[in-house]
Order: structure tokens, then sequence, then C-alpha cells
């Protein structure tokens, strides 16, 4: 998919075309025009004379908006073209596009223009395992319109496509037959509408032009009010002013819009396979960017609340208090083919909603949505007790209800492989991984602050605080592997140790639950060449037998676990091992010009020269565009304390200045600074501006 483009308007809509501008979609790619979860165009293909065009050049005005510039093909190397074609294209509900057609020539022309649409209407759960359909399409020209559609039983997607200038409509597309003067050309607005069952009204008057510009939302003013809303970068190296417009941007992108309040947003989990609400990744990605975009944070915690679990359901893998994993709008999940509308397979999310809960009001003071949610949050802190202890040792532990299409492993690292011993084997069920403890832990320390403090239950908050102790006691015992000074990837179904190193006890620092006697072991482990590649720490240790360099979860390098692990260094003190995290991941997004991927392949540094690229890593993802936020709060030490930011900067040495201006928190905003590393000459741009193209 590397030749493809994507457009993306707040997580809800996205188009994914090649560098034409044209869409000619497989059963089993991400081609097309998708919304909830559908593809509703996997066919839009413009012809001139009934040939395809040749891209000169694509340019990315914003995020949801993309111009390509073209000419007509001739067939030989040299091309002296006389005609000129510009599509640009908005993505809004469907998408518009501006279709423009330049002659540049002395002499008069006559043209056939056309353009093929259709639409296979796949749910994004059938691309991924190439199912067919079971419904059954149709086709009509309706009022100037024509309208692809889909329906099985109560289940109807439609498009309809109409354009402001005349145009012969047929079942399969739409035609032009222009004359252009000299030195003249011809423009058409092309709507493409998307529309779920009993919305048909939205099809009824097509607006084009300035007027379909006003009528979508303006994207443009709102990215801008977003950016301006956003601290104020100041530094001396200038990668990291690209790679954090780059993450403000790719953040607002990822924006799913919810019916809950105006504008109300959570950050979907990335493009092009994750557009939906994810318990655990809109969790961390919030974490991320509260000094930044603290209302997504609010968003997240009214949202996976809402959506909590409050019955045992096998096929959901849902409980009592358990937090959503996935939600999915699309047609495999309305007739129950698979479990996400919602599905509750995780094991993390629940302890982190309280864990982001509290982390919320510590930042923003907002008392208010805590003491709203407290239901919700004692129910999570109660799932941890009651439900997530499947083998009576008091850990949590996960393993599936939904044998057939139910997540196997149930952590952050949720592909089949990621969990084993160090000799390759694969543990057994249920497995207790060491990340989900902390998390546990994590979350019963700032559920008793939430109880002492805001919800004035101090029995409650003694109760917890008890939990809390027990478990950290019988965790360093349980899970510590004395003769390899380092935590266990997991116990396994039998209560042993999985003895694998791995990435996941850095987590465990930023829990909090490690002794302080072990911590400095874990921090040599993270730092040491089997996990440290250079660029950051992989997932799965070197000399692992599972260890794979470009194996998703067994030792390519992700960015997200390590602004986590960058945290949890900090929390324990080593600030320099931190800032080397920091300064690798940073140097990593700079190669991808500032957009941090999923994940990129765990080479080690001095073999590769630069990053590897991930095959299918998604781009943007939400956890990796929070990444570079994260990192800035922790190279310069913030956290709050009481009414207060403590700044306590700790660079890396390519940063002798760094800045945030107007950093948003209960005390209202604040500048703050760190020096440090090679001090050089400031060369400070402060709020990024919008602009042409992309930074």
């Amino acid at each position: 998919m590397s030749e493809n483009l994507v457009n993306a308007l707040d997580g809800n809509t996205f188009v994914v075309s090649d560098r034409r501008g044209d869409i000619v979609a497989s059963p089993t790619d991400t081609t097309g025009l998708f919304s909830f979860d559908t593809r509703f165009l996997s066919k839009w293909v413009l012809t001139v004379d009934g040939q395809r065009l040749s891209p000169l050049s694509v340019n990315d005005l914003q995020y949801f908006e993309t111009r390509f510039f073209l000419v007509p093909g001739t067939g030989t190397i040299y091309v002296n073209a006389t005609l000129s074609v510009v599509r640009q294209r908005a993505v809004g509900n469907g998408f518009h596009e501006e279709l423009t057609i330049l002659n540049h020539d002395e002499k008069p022309v006559d043209l056939r223009v056309r353009i093929d649409a259709g639409s296979d209407f796949a749910d994004i759960f059938e691309i991924k395992d190439a199912v067919g359909k079971k419904g059954k399409y149709y086709r009509r020209i309706d009022k100037q319109k024509l309208v692809l559609g889909y329906e099985r039983e109560t289940f109807r997607r439609e498009t309809t496509i109409s354009s402001s200038a005349p145009t012969q409509l047929d079942e399969d597309g739409l035609s032009f037959s222009l004359k252009i003067g000299p030195h003249s050309s011809w423009t058409t607005d092309l709507a493409v509408v998307t529309a779920l069952a009993g919305r048909e009204e939205e099809h009824d008057k097509p607006k084009y032009g300035r007027a379909a510009r006003m009528a979508r939302p303006n994207m443009a003013h709102s990215l801008e009010k977003w950016l301006e809303e956003a601290p104020s970068l100041v530094s001396d190296w200038e990668p990291l002013h690209t790679t954090y417009r780059r993450s403000l941007v790719d953040l607002a992108a990822l924006r799913f819009t919810l019916p809950i309040g105006r504008g109300a947003s959570l950050p979907a989990a990335g493009l092009p396979w994750f557009m939906a609400i994810f318990g655990r990744d809109s969790i961390l990605t919030s974490l991320q960017a509260l000094p930044f975009a603290p209302e997504l944070a609010a968003t997240t915690i009214r949202a996976l609340g809402a959506w909590q679990g409050t019955r045992v359901d096998d096929f959901r893998d849902e409980d009592p208090g358990r937090i959503v994993h996935e939600i999915r709008a699309g047609e495999t999940a309305a007739f129950e083919e698979q479990p996400h509308s919602p599905y509750y397979g995780n094991a993390d999310a629940t302890p982190l909603y309280v864990v982001l809960l509290d982390e919320y009001e510590r930042w923003s003071g907002d008392s208010v949505l805590v003491r709203d949610r407290e239901p919700q949050a004692r129910a999570a802190l109660a799932w941890i007790e009651e439900y997530a202890d499947l083998q009576g040792n008091g850990y949590i532990s996960y393993q599936r209800r939904n044998e057939e299409t139910g997540l196997e492993n149930q952590c952050w690292k949720d592909s089949w492989d990621s969990i084993s011993y160090r000799d390759g084997r694969l543990p057994g069920f249920p497995r207790a991984t060491c990340e989900l403890q902390g998390y546990a832990y994590d979350a019963k320390i700032r559920g008793a602050r939430l109880a002492r403090t805001v919800w004035k239950d101090p029995e409650y908050a003694d109760q917890l605080e008890r939990q809390a102790a027990d478990l950290k006691r019988r965790f360093n015992s349980d899970f510590w592997i004395e003769d390899g000074q380092y935590y266990a990837l997991a116990l396994d179904g039998d209560g042993s140790q999985v003895d694998a190193l791995s990435s996941n006890i850095g987590h465990l620092l930023w829990s909090g639950i490690v002794d302080k006697s072990k911590a400095e072991a874990v921090a040599r482990h993270l730092m040491g060449p089997q996990l440290f590649s250079g660029w950051g720490v992989r997932t799965l240790a070197d000399g692992e037998a599972r260890f794979n360099p470009v194996g998703y979860h067994t030792g390519a390098v992700w960015p997200f676990d390590n602004a986590f692990i960058a945290w949890g260094l900090r929390r324990y003190g080593f600030k320099a091992e931190a800032a080397r995290i920091a300064a690798g991941i940073l140097d990593a997004a700079d190669y991808f010009s500032g957009r941090l991927p999923e994940a990129f392949a765990g080479y080690d540094r001095a073999f590769t020269v630069y990053p590897v690229e991930y095959p299918t890593a998604c781009s943007p993802q939400a956890w990796s565009t929070g990444t570079p936020l994260l990192l800035l709060r922790t190279m310069l030490g913030l956290e709050p304390l009481g009414e207060h930011l403590v700044v306590e900067p700790a660079l890396p040495r390519a940063i002798g200045l760094l800045a945030l201006l107007n950093v948003p928190g209960r005390w209202g905003t604040i500048d703050v600074f760190g020096r440090g590393g090679v001090r050089e000459e400031p060369k400070t741009r402060l709020r990024p501006q919008l602009s042409d193209g992309n930074q």
C-alpha cells in the first residue's frame, strides 16, 4: 500500500487512493472510501478519451484534503501535455471532489471524460478475512444521482454520486462530453455521499462548489483552533518542530466524533484498520496527550464509562465493570458474525480507565467529572477483584470465552505468539502478564487517592491501599526471576513463570509496582543490548527463541511502548536512560518525516543506520502519534503536585533548549523550560502554523 494515499476526517471517514486519485480496490486491500467500518466506494476511476491519467504530483493540503495534478499519458518517456487535470478532494460525509481540466493549447479540444464508480460495501472484517457478501446489491439513477446500494435484511448502506455540471449517468458511472476552448478550463464538483439505513434524506439536496464547502464542517478552521489551543514548542533542535506539528495534526485527524456532545471526540486507534473506538488505545493516547489536549481524556472517560460492561456475556467476553475493547458498526458486527458490537476482550483497559481518571483529575482539577464517574471507577476496581482473577491467585489473568472469534491474547501485545517462554514455547491459559499486575496496582493506588480526596470515602481508600500493598509484595516475589534479575513476562496457567525477557518490564516501572531494590536491574536490562536497539526498546529481547526484528510483538520497536518505558524510568529516577530512549525515538521520527509508525524493525542501529519500516504498520496510529507528546513531558519532567506543576528537565544531548508555552492544567496555563545537552543558539519556531503543504 506504499503507493496509496490516505485522507482522513475525525476518524469517522477516510479515503485511500492511488497517486492519480483513483480507487481500484481488491477484495483484500484497504483502498476505497470508508465510513463506520464499511467501504462505500471500491471503484472511482477517471479517464479522458478512454485513457487513465499520469500523476505529476500530489499535494496533501491538510489531513482532510488532497490535490492531485495529472496529465494524459502519451505512451512515451517525453510528455508534452497540452491538457492538465486537477482533482481536489476533501473528505466529509463521503467526499467532494473538484475536477478541473485545463486546455493549454491554442485550439479548442473535444473530450470524453468518464468516471467509473462502484462499491462492494465490504465490511472491514470481510476485507481482513477475505469473506464474501451475503446480501444483495442494487444500482439506480434517481433524480440526476447515481445510487449504489447494498442491503441484507434491515442492514442497508448507500452511496450517492452527483455532479454540479451536466452529466450522462448510467449504472456504472458518469460521462461528460466537453468542448474546452483555447487556454480555457472546465470544472465540476462531484459529491459522493454515504448513508446508513434510515438516513436517505441526506441524498436529497447535494451541495456543490462554495455551498458544499460551507455546508461541510470548516475543517481548516477546526485544525487551526486545535493547533492554537495546544502548547507552543520552543527548541533549538529543528526536527522536533516537524515531529511536534505532525503529532498534533495526526491526532486531530484521528479524532473519532461521538454523539455525546457538540464536537466531542476521542482518539481512534489508527489508519487504515482501526478507525473505531478502542478502549486501551484511546486511554493510553489520552494519557499521552493530557498536557496538550486534555479534552480528549474527558471524552474518553465519558464514552468508555457509558459502554462499560454490565453483564456476563461469553460471546463478547463481557463482565460487569469491564471496559470495552472495541466497537464496530459494520455488517459482520450487526449480524453478530463477530463480537465487536461491542467486544470486551482485553484485560488492561479496565485498570487503565481508573489510571486515566486519576491522572486527568491531577492535571485538570475537574473533580465534577471524577465524582460523576465514581460508579464506573468503583465497578472497574471491583472487576479486578471479582472477575479478572481467573486462577484465584490474586492476579489479573485472561482467557477468551469466545473460542471462535475472541482475542487469544488480551494484553496490548495481542498477536498469537507474543507471550512465550525463553525457549519459544507458548504457555497455556489463563495467562497473567506482568504489566497487567502493574496496571492493577496503579489503579488501586490511584483509586485510593480519589476515594480519599474526591469521593470522601476513607474506608474504601484504606481497603484499596491494603490490596495494593499486598499485590506489590506478592508480585515482587512471584514474578521475579532471581538468576536473571528481571521480571517474568507472565505466569502461565499453572502459576509457573513465563521467563522471556521483554519490554513489558518497562511498564512495571511506569506503574510503580517495582521494588526500589529491583529497579536498577530492570533499567539495566531495558538499556542493555538485548532489548535496546539504539532506536528504542524492542518488544522481545535479542537472544530469545522467538526474537525476530520484524516480528510484530517479538522484536519490533513500538514507539508508544518506549514512551511509557521512558516515563517509568523517570519515575524511578533514571533520567539519563529516559533521555536516551527519547533521543532514539525522536531520531527515528525524523527519518519518518515526523510521523512515527505503529512499529518499526528492531534491527540494531549500528547495523541499519536508519530505522527500517515495519510491513503493514498503521500510519498514522494514535498512540504512536501521542508518543512525542509523552516524550516531551518526560524530558521536561512534568508532574502535577496539588495546584502546581513540577518541572525537572533532563534533555538528550542533542537538545540544548526545550520549552512548552501555555501548558494547560488546574494551574491555568504555565510556561515550562529546560536546558541541557549540546547548547546552540536557539532556532525558535513558536506555534505550528497551517500551510499549503504537509510539514
